[in-house]
């Protein structure tokens, strides 16, 4: 069967691969365009699998949201180029979306679901590998079902934050989520901080203080230490932090007045956690050259 432009072109937009490749697989298959698509995919796994092993700490946080149901899912890629690639944007929505519509509330779940076109979210990433020539991993999701306020912000695609709001209203959970995504509070009320990490506190300020300070009635003592911890409590926690869009309060007396509670909140961060390769350039030059 002849190979006509035409017939390229249709394999190029199905599969996304490059005009020699398409070619290549179409005539291999005798112009069966179905086979080739399969040959092309495969094609693609096995591309995907050699770039496993390589370190894929950029990429996106993207979010999908219906009513109380919400899910922020990170995609990675090796390089932020890549994370700004339409192909890799295009899959981190899909991936969203699938997320989404399908109920999963795991990563190895979501990659068994299928997408519109009928392949399966780990399909369609080797796919994505294929077309952009790194490694492309679907790392991390979390999900939100709830009847009351839901907020789902991503920040610049790299932070991502979902909130959970009793009261309030809807501009309210968005407010508190830049919150959340800005100044990153390890915990939600001070009774969410472990006491573990509150004695730990105490023998650090304790250690801190001076001899003349120490020697201070038990009773003062105690009320010096109290005062120190409850401050770095408030650090930590989102209540006891000043609210960003109206720094005069705090977020409790913003939920206070408003007749509010946040009941939690998860937060993503692209490529927290993982371990980045800091490569020298300059040093990898100067080897090559037999100057090092």
């Amino acid at each position: 069967m002849e190979i006509t432009a035409s017939l390229v072109k249709e394999l190029r937009e199905r599969t996304g691969a490059g005009m020699m490749e398409c070619k290549k697989a179409l005539s291999e298959t005798a112009g069966n365009i179905d086979a080739a698509a399969e040959a092309l995919r495969k094609s693609g796994l096995a591309k995907a699998d050699k770039k496993a092993d390589r370190i894929a700490a950029e990429g996106r946080i993207a979010a999908a949201q219906n009513g109380g149901t919400a899910v922020l899912v990170e995609i990675n890629s090796e390089t932020d180029f890549v994370a700004k690639d339409d192909n890799f944007l295009r899959f981190t929505d899909t991936v969203a979306q699938t997320a989404l519509a399908s109920g999963v509330a795991d990563t190895d779940a979501l990659k068994t679901v299928k997408v519109e076109s009928g392949e399966t979210i780990e399909e369609t990433r080797a796919a994505v590998i294929a077309k952009v020539g790194e490694n492309v991993q679907v790392r991390r999701m979390v999900r939100i079902e709830s009847e009351h306020n839901v907020a789902a912000y991503v920040h610049g695609g790299r932070i991502g934050v979902l909130l959970e709001l009793k009261g309030g209203d809807a501009d309210l959970a968005r407010g508190l989520a830049m919150h959340v995504a800005a100044m990153n509070p390890p915990y939600n009320k001070a009774g969410d901080v472990p006491s573990e990490f509150v004695e730990k506190e105490k023998e650090i300020e304790l250690a801190k203080m001076s001899e003349k300070d120490k020697s201070k009635p038990a009773d003062i003592l105690e009320k010096i230490i109290s005062g120190k911890i409850n401050k770095i409590v408030s650090e930590v926690t989102l209540y006891g932090q000043p609210y960003v869009l109206d720094t005069d309060k705090t977020v409790e007396a913003t939920l206070k007045a408003a007749g509010a509670e946040v009941i939690g909140f998860q937060r993503l961060a692209v490529g927290e956690g993982i371990e980045k390769v800091v490569e020298d350039y300059a040093a990898e030059v100067m080897k090559q050259a037999g100057l090092a």
